[in-house]
């Protein structure tokens, strides 16, 4: 700890390797506590040490980071535990603009987004109320201000695209390089040869600059022309944001031309991202809840009464749920004790109407929506894409994770069936016309990714992007069910390949101009609440139904139906980023 101290107020690029090290890990332990896999969590630390001349390796499992940093003179290796895990897509989302941030401050290209002037907004506004509309605003001004600028942003950013697969070669070969030095530093503590230091530091160093300037080179005219704008001048934004990150930076008065950032500085950033309140009260949680359930009754099969049952029980069962997680109460017997809330409520607001109406008593079914708002939907993808990236520790780990807090769901459900003598046999048709099923499966698909997304504190932006995602792809994979008679595993696979190759498009329309540089959202944060809504609730609740019943083999018949659909869930995914991602691509 002495050493941090000592160099805590000194820029990050001239600090030791320690006080590196604890904002490496720190972004790394962030990412973890979001929910997103490992493979993103390494990336991530990789882009925050790569500006400062460090190269990472990392052990990264469920709730816990194994890191050793060098930079080709020391090494250090530090661990962090997290007392549980959970999901917050916005902090994957703030965690990017922070990498982009960092990155411009320590004088280097960003990464994530083209345009850092939305990183530089976020990250620097963050204790400010309306962060978001700050970020947008600026990006505005930006472009208002200077049409030359404008077009020269937009070249630039075209040339930085063309060339982004040779600096990201570069990039590679500069990170193998600081692997060969770390090989060669002996054990942990060990002082290393002098000369055998100074050749490994010149070779990383020639290797990164190479990358730099290549992306410096492409676009240094259009920096130019940018920074010459009105938007220059003003307060010291437009010669940032009038330009992408990897322009030429003589032309800035930031500080990182003459040493960057302190320590402490990048240190009470993360301390705003990691304070952030959650962006939704309880109450509005469990409303998204009840908006997000209701429609999965829907696209079911359920029917009006399903779905007002689904509706309170979700509802009151995830603001109990919220309630006792802001106590820090154990996840598993605040999932236990909500599955039971909500389908008691459930229950009973049906037995209610009953009294109105004897039809309501009929919907024994309904119930089991009512609890599908703790499926866990996050850890079985992210679960897949390790396992997809070869690691299997944490792919394990977290699909474990994720039956565990299933199996825990459908027995809190079993439980009350059993108390109230309930015998779901399904729901009943509701002969609507094609057209008109089609129409409202898209409706309904909308509401269910809004309400998960929300659950998953997604901002709303992001949460109606991966809505209309959702939308597309879960009425699509219904309609060929019911049309072309796909199976449900295939349509299942379909599914989430397309919602893949629409957050990728998305995401690429961001980054070639045409659409909004904040609306640069995360791949994940967009897939995953997309697909939740495709996970078999109804097959593994009904597994353990019958399980309860001892009727082993319609057990492991639903049993096996779930698995294949979920396994075809992360497959689907893989498949899209394989195809549009070089680094999945190709085992580098």
């Amino acid at each position: 700890m002495e050493d941090i101290e000592r160099d805590y107020d000194k820029p990050i690029v001239e600090a030791c390797i320690a006080a590196k090290t604890s904002l490496i890990v720190r972004v790394g332990m962030l990412e973890l506590g979001a929910g997103t896999g490992s493979f993103r969590v390494r990336e991530m630390m990789h882009r925050i040490a790569y500006p400062m001349g460090v190269h990472v390796r990392a052990d990264v499992n469920l709730t816990d980071i194994e890191a050793t940093c060098t930079d080709g003179v020391s090494r250090i290796t530090e661990v962090v535990d997290l007392p549980t895990t959970g999901v917050n897509t916005e902090r994957i989302w703030l965690l990017e603009h922070f990498a982009d941030w960092l990155s411009v401050k320590c004088g280097q290209a960003g990464t994530y987004h083209t345009m850092t002037v939305v990183s530089r907004e976020l990250v620097d506004n963050l204790d400010e109320p309306n962060v978001y509309a700050a970020a947008r605003k600026a990006v505005k001004e930006v472009l208002a201000q200077d049409q030359d600028a404008a077009k020269a942003l937009k070249d630039a950013v075209a040339t930085a695209v063309h060339n982004e697969d040779e600096i990201s070669q570069n990039r590679i070969d500069a990170a193998a390089i600081d692997t060969r030095t770390a090989a060669g530093l002996g054990t942990v503590g060990s002082t290393p040869r002098p000369e055998d230091s100074k050749d490994s530091k010149a070779a990383s160093v020639s290797a990164c600059a190479s990358a730099d300037g290549m992306a410096k080179d492409s676009d240094s005219s259009a920096a130019g022309s940018a920074a010459t704008g009105p938007s220059a001048t003003s307060q010291g934004r437009g010669s940032e944001a009038g330009r992408p990150a990897s322009s030429d930076k003589s032309a800035s008065p930031e500080p990182q031309a003459t040493g960057g950032i302190t320590v402490r500085q990048a240190h009470e950033r993360l301390d705003l991202i990691e304070r952030r309140k959650p962006l939704y009260s309880p109450l509005f949680s469990g409303f998204a809840s009840a908006v997000a359930c209701a429609a999965f009754v829907f696209l079911l099969g359920g029917g009006p009464y399903d779905m007002a049952g689904a509706f309170v029980g979700a509802g009151i069962g995830q603001w109990v749920r919220r309630q006792m997680l802001g106590r820090r109460i154990n996840q598993f017997f605040a999932t236990g004790v909500a599955v039971i809330i909500a389908a008691l409520a459930c229950v009973g607001t049906l037995r209610l109407v009953g009294i109105f109406d004897p039809v309501a008593l009929k919907h024994d079914t309904a119930y089991i929506g009512a609890i599908l708002f703790v499926i866990p939907g996050f850890p079985l993808v992210t679960g897949g894409l390790d396992i997809a990236k070869l690691d299997f520790p944490s792919g394990v780990q977290r699909i474990t994770y994720a039956f565990s807090i299933i199996l825990v769901a459908t027995l809190g459900g079993w439980a009350v069936a059993r108390m109230v003598m309930l015998n779901p046999q399904g729901f009943e048709p509701m002969n609507l016309s094609p057209w008109l099923m089609a129409g409202l499966r898209l409706i309904a698909a909308f509401c269910g990714v809004w309400g998960f997304s929300v659950l998953f504190n997604s901002p709303q932006r992001m949460a109606l992007v991966a809505a209309v995602i959702g939308a597309l792809t879960d009425t699509m994979r219904l309609e060929m069910q019911d049309l072309l008679h796909v199976p449900p595993e295939m349509a299942a696979f379909l599914g989430a390949f397309l919602a893949g190759m629409l957050a990728t498009v998305w995401r690429s329309s961001v980054r070639h101009g045409l659409l909004p540089p904040h609306l640069g959202y995360p791949r994940i944060s967009l897939t995953v609440p997309s697909i939740v809504i495709m996970v078999p609730g109804l097959y593994m609740y009904r597994a353990m139904f019958y399980l309860g019943q001892f009727n082993t083999l319609n057990a492991l018949d639903w049993a096996f139906r779930a698995f294949m659909v979920i396994i075809c869930l992360p497959i689907g995914l893989v498949t899209a980023r394989v195809l549009t991602d070089r680094s999945w691509r190709y085992d580098v």
